[in-house]
């Protein structure tokens, strides 16, 4: 037995036996995406590139979340890392399959390059869909817990090997991603882009780090100093595997232009700790070794964390030693899975407006719906993008006609286009109107079904994206869509919009005209069904905005400044149309007896939630902090808790703050505690003026007094 083959010994160990015994030019086509097979070593061929952001995707049928930014609106931890053991059960049951009918393809292994923990600093951002959204708190407790979920809790080896990415500062714009340089001070640094980062490789031991296309204040993502070395592996200590982002690398010569050729660029990247190219670019490192750029040691360092990856996973242990390898394939899209997305999806649905309590929608007085819109039967919008193959699809239209039957006549109109001003390109354009107008004069209430897909918010160069680079414009609804609401506003009749979208969206119309809306984001692929027992008051909504929803697209700032000045809830200066963290119910919880009592270095804060209305009804605890003192920053979330209620019942609920909650990162990017006073808000909401004004409710203001001034240790 060779060394590497001795399971007595450590995966660190053995990783770095095998590589030894590689030859340069073995070791070097370890380190690209599809790494080849070395039939003399016992080593099969391995594809590093695997998606599941939302399920196992583009490698066949899977369950299909609710996209990210859906999953971030259930404002819970807990049902983030239940979704990911969802996901990677799946992952493990596909791959044990695949590798007994020997298929290593692409999107066939265990090292998923998912969460994307990017910060969703501005909407117009085609690829924020993907992350958990604009707060850094949420984002890394979400993040976390995702991690988990796909990584499992066996203590020696991983389910999956989940990657936080994009590392670091990336929001965009694309179609300059290649050559973007993003700009950003030490504070926003700190305070911003990378906590979420921090809290994955700290608290989470996630496996993977992908770098970003963009440099970061000049140095490119993927062969950045500061970065890779100085903060990942020399702050945080990260001992995984760093991948670049797709042909990421040869963007350094010919786009970023910090270097001279692809020897040179691939060198930079080596030479930073950059282990694995997804591309091919790193066939140049026989080049860059043979030219003295890069030492075969450096390369074999990289070979060795790949395969210790490779090693966690139990690729090369015996099946029956590896627990995960027993997960059968009838767990991909069963039963059980299924109906955790569609929990999922009705978690995820934020109730935004509910005038004069219209929904729940009563079936029974009811004769007809009218369900009108580019989304009501669009399954594009049900699935985002990153997605998997679904076995079945549900979109509105489908969900609201099982859910009523026959009891009840459901008329249907495409109404518009998604983004165009027809449908039919020899039309005279506004092509639906006239049928609009029927089924809504026909109608007793109107359910319009309009938003995005991800046709048109996406990643830079997906096919088929109407607005080319990813990026949205503007903020509007796209095409003639307002024009149609406006046009069903005006009858007169009940109408009941519902958005589907991965983003945010200014709505100023629809908020001052339509008596009910829904944000529904991209719910999954059984979506259509969560939105109709939601609407029908099977469910009550529980979902919170995990982005701010602006009024105007004037009012944001120049979409590729970096500073956070005027940005998300935490910075900005206007009213929100709706803020973060807001959210109606069809039930009336409220929160009340807050207090707060210091323990040693923490803060134990405790409240009741009671369930004064006359349904069960599930609400997130949400915790802000404050200092009050002349500063840019508002407040920032530090705690969260989603606790289920039945009608009349109370809960205490009991969240801690530590000193790092207060501190405040200066301009030169140090942590401070100051001593001062400052404001913990406990309550349903953020504090800020327009949440109180939607929701009825201001959170209890707790005081705090800080004594002495000190630094918080990273």
């Amino acid at each position: 037995m060779e060394k590497y083959q001795d399971e007595t010994l450590s995966f660190e160990e053995r990783a770095a036996d095998l590589a030894s015994r590689m030859t340069l030019e073995e070791k070097v086509y370890q380190t690209l995406h599809g790494a080849a097979a070395i039939e003399r070593l016992g080593v099969k061929a391995y594809n590093y590139w695997n998606e599941a952001l939302h399920g196992v995707a583009r490698a066949g049928v899977a369950t299909v979340f609710p996209q990210a930014i859906g999953l971030a609106a259930t404002f819970d931890e807990d049902f983030l890392e239940k979704a990911a053991e969802v996901i990677s059960d799946e992952g493990r049951a596909k791959f044990n399959v695949q590798q007994k009918y020997g298929d290593y393809d692409i999107y066939k292994g265990l090292t998923f390059w998912s969460p994307n923990v990017n910060i969703f600093r501005d909407p117009r951002w085609g690829r924020g869909h993907e992350t958990f959204g604009e707060d850094p708190y949420l984002t890394s407790r979400l993040g976390v817990r995702f991690i988990k979920g796909l990584q499992g809790s066996d203590k020696k080896y991983l389910k999956a090997a989940a990657c936080a990415k994009h590392f670091a500062v990336h929001s965009g714009p694309e179609d300059t991603r290649h050559s973007f340089n993003a700009v950003v001070s030490e504070k926003d640094l700190r305070e911003t882009y990378l906590p979420a980062f921090k809290a994955c490789v700290k608290e989470a031991n996630v496996e993977v780090v992908m770098g970003a296309y963009n440099r970061t204040n000049d140095e490119p993502c993927c062969g950045s100093k500061r970065l890779l070395e100085d903060i990942l592996r020399g702050e945080w200590g990260f001992k995984g595997h760093v991948t670049s982002d797709c042909w990421a690398i040869k963007d350094f010569h010919e786009f970023h232009m910090v270097t001279a050729n692809a020897v040179e660029s691939v060198a930079l990247a080596m030479n930073r700790g950059c282990d694995l190219n997804c591309g091919n670019i790193y066939g140049n490192l026989l080049k860059a070794v043979e030219q003295g750029l890069v030492k075969e040691e450096t390369i074999e360092t990289a070979v060795t964390r790949l395969l210790t990856t490779r090693m966690k996973l139990g690729l090369f242990d015996a099946p029956e030693k590896v627990p995960y390898h027993a997960i059968s394939y009838d767990v991909v899209d069963s039963r059980k899975h299924q109906e955790i997305n569609e929990e999922a999806a009705r978690k995820s649905i934020v109730l935004l407006k509910n005038e004069n309590n219209m929904l729940p929608l009563q079936k029974d007085a009811i004769h007809t719906i009218g369900v009108i819109g580019p989304n009501a039967n669009n399954r594009k919008a049900l699935v985002g993008n990153y997605e998997g193959t679904a076995s079945e699809y549900i979109t509105i239209l489908e969900g609201i006609q099982r859910y009523v039957g026959d009891d009840v006549r459901v008329m249907f109109s495409e109404g518009c286009h998604l983004c165009k001003d027809r449908i039919q390109g020899l039309s005279q354009g506004n092509d639906r109107i006239s049928e609009v107008r029927a089924v809504a004069e026909m109608s007793d209430v109107i359910i319009a079904c309009m938003g995005l897909d991800a046709s048109l918010e996406g990643e830079e160069g997906d096919e088929g994206n109407e607005f080319a680079s990813g990026d949205k414009p503007n903020l509007e609804l796209p095409g003639l869509q307002e024009e149609i609401l406006k046009e069903l506003a005006a009858t007169g009749k009940p109408v009941v919009l519902v958005l589907l979208s991965g983003s945010a969206l200014a709505i100023p119309f629809a908020a001052g005209n339509i008596p009910a809306i829904l944000q529904g984001w991209y719910p999954g692929a059984r979506g259509g069904k969560a939105i109709a027992e939601v609407l029908f008051g099977d469910f009550s909504p529980e979902g919170k905005l995990p982005v701010t929803f602006y009024r105007t697209t004037e009012e944001l700032p120049d979409f590729t400044d970096y500073s956070m000045k005027n940005r998300t809830y935490r910075y900005m200066k206007n009213e929100a149309l709706y803020p973060f963290g807001y959210g109606l119910s069809y039930t009336d919880i409220s929160c009340q007896d807050a207090t707060l009592e210091k323990t040693g270095d923490n803060f134990i804060i405790k409240a009741v939630l009671s369930n004064n209305g006359a349904r069960m009804g599930r609400q997130t605890l949400q915790v802000y902090v404050r200092a009050c003192r002349e500063q840019e920053l508002n407040w920032q979330l530090k705690g969260l808790k989603k606790i289920e209620l039945q009608p009349g019942e109370k809960k205490e609920v009991s969240l801690t703050l530590t000193e790092a909650d207060f501190g405040l990162y200066n301009e030169d990017g140090i942590r401070v505690l100051e001593a001062g006073d400052y404001e913990v808000y406990v309550g349903t909401s953020q504090p800020d003026k327009r949440s109180i004004a939607l929701t009825g409710k201001t959170p209890i203001k707790v005081p705090v007094h800080i004594k002495e001034s000190k630094r918080i240790p990273e």
